[in-house]
């Protein structure tokens, strides 16, 4: 029985973290184009990259340029210099020798200001493996995890929001218990009509900030339940996450890393199990039509919380993080947040990290998804490099499909965002 208990509290709203921002336009823009049209070539086709720059949408003639050419994240094959004599650079031609992408990254100068811009050429992105093992005893560790799970009671709360409802759809924040006796806290949208209504679990991007109502997936009369993952009420005053960000919680992906029992991540894993759980205990929800979507470290806990728990039917998910983390380990990228990198060396001949992080892998999740799933991203995306994400989707053997909107970054276009949602409305509404 869920308990519902109602008082005074203001929620101050924002995005579910699935995305960044997109860029606005400055004044001095960048443009960097790859010579295929699909930004994809076969292994040692040669690539060059045509550059300009423009000030007021007008060609800069004798702009001085820094390029760089070379896998991402890693030390470039090509640095150089240019003057677009004629508003226009044509960079000599790279190639990679095997499955990955391979990045131009430009700056210039104006009036004291520096700007950047980048593109990404891929090589046979579908071609790219895994650098991460399977432990043996993977399947056996997260059964482990939930069976702890399943013998603790849900003991959901829901407090009514009504200055955060619609006409159609009651929002409530909520919070249930999870792993290790934990609390799970979210905001919940449920139809205000009688009657049973199919779901979705949005799981959240890296960081700690508050939710809100996701109302465009909600009015459809879609129950919604957003979670953070943090232990803490997602309705507090911002600077309450603003100073858990810089202080006791700054860096929480790297907690514990070297014991797979108490790392971060396994209480956030096993609580997406829960909160799959607190979706099934809501008597609105018809009993089998359940989605969960996200972006980024949401990307990541979406594959995860699908692969975990089979009563997700399908999954939508954006540049998953923590994908093919030990990339590093062998020459080339590895997946936010970049624990095994260059600048973080002094893990990466640690094996006890390197051992749980395998336990933590997205391509080790990915492998067992069974859920519909629907993918978008682009190829330069600089946070998650598409070599790691790449990784988890080439390991995926469930029906799946790819929208690649070819120059994003770690954001999505609003068409992107659009899609993505209609994707998931139809399958959930079965349009």
């Amino acid at each position: 029985m869920i308990c519902r208990r109602s008082f005074l509290t203001l929620l101050l709203f924002v995005s579910i973290g699935i995305s960044f921002a997109q860029p606005v336009h400055q004044q001095v823009e960048i443009v960097v184009t790859p010579d295929h049209l699909n930004w994809e070539y076969k292994i040692g086709e040669p690539a060059t990259f045509t550059i300009q720059v423009f000030n007021f949408n007008v060609p800069m003639k004798d702009a001085k340029i820094v390029y760089q050419i070379g896998p991402e994240r890693m030390k470039p094959i090509r640095l150089d210099s240019a003057v677009l004599k004629d508003g226009k650079f044509v960079t000599g031609a790279v190639s990679l020798k095997e499955p990955g992408f391979l990045r131009c990254v430009v700056t210039t100068s104006f009036e004291g200001k520096q700007y950047r811009n980048l593109a990404t050429a891929g090589y046979e992105p579908g071609r790219i493996q895994p650098t991460v093992s399977m432990p043996s005893d993977f399947d056996a560790f997260w059964k482990g995890a939930a069976d702890e799970l399943a013998k603790l009671p849900i003991d959901a709360k829901m407090t009514l929001m009504p200055e955060r409802s619609s006409a159609i759809t009651d929002v409530y924040h909520v919070n249930f218990q999870g792993y290790a006796a934990s609390r799970i806290y979210g905001i919940l949208c449920v139809p205000k009509k009688p009657g049973r209504y199919p779901a979705v679990l949005q799981v959240p991007g890296a960081g700690i900030r508050p939710y809100g109502p996701d109302l465009e997936i909600a009015d459809k009369e879609i129950i919604v339940l957003t979670i953070g993952i943090h232990g803490i009420p997602v309705n507090l005053d911002p600077a309450v996450y603003n100073n858990l960000s810089s202080g006791a919680l700054a860096g929480y992906f790297y907690y514990n890393m070297n014991d797979r029992d108490r790392y971060y991540y396994k209480r956030v894993y096993t609580n997406c199990i829960r909160a799959v759980d607190m979706i099934f205990s809501l008597p609105e929800f018809d009993g089998q039509t359940l989605a969960v979507m996200g972006g980024s470290q949401g990307g990541a806990l979406s594959i995860i919380t699908a692969s975990l728990d089979k009563r997700v039917k399908y999954m939508a998910a954006q540049y998953p993080a923590l994908c093919d983390l030990t990339g590093y380990t062998k020459g080339r990228a590895g997946g936010w947040p970049h624990m095994l990198s260059e600048a973080n060396k002094q893990w990466n001949s640690d094996e006890k990290i390197i051992n749980t992080l395998a336990y933590y892998d997205v391509v080790n999740f990915a492998k067992g998804v069974k859920a519909e799933s629907h993918f978008s991203w682009g190829f330069n995306d600089e946070t998650c490099p598409p070599t790691s994400f790449y990784a988890a989707y080439n390991s995926m053997t469930a029906p799946k499909k790819a929208d690649i909107f070819l120059d994003t970054g770690h954001w999505l276009y609003p068409e992107q965002r659009a899609a993505i949602n209609k994707w998931v409305i139809t399958k959930l509404k079965n349009l």
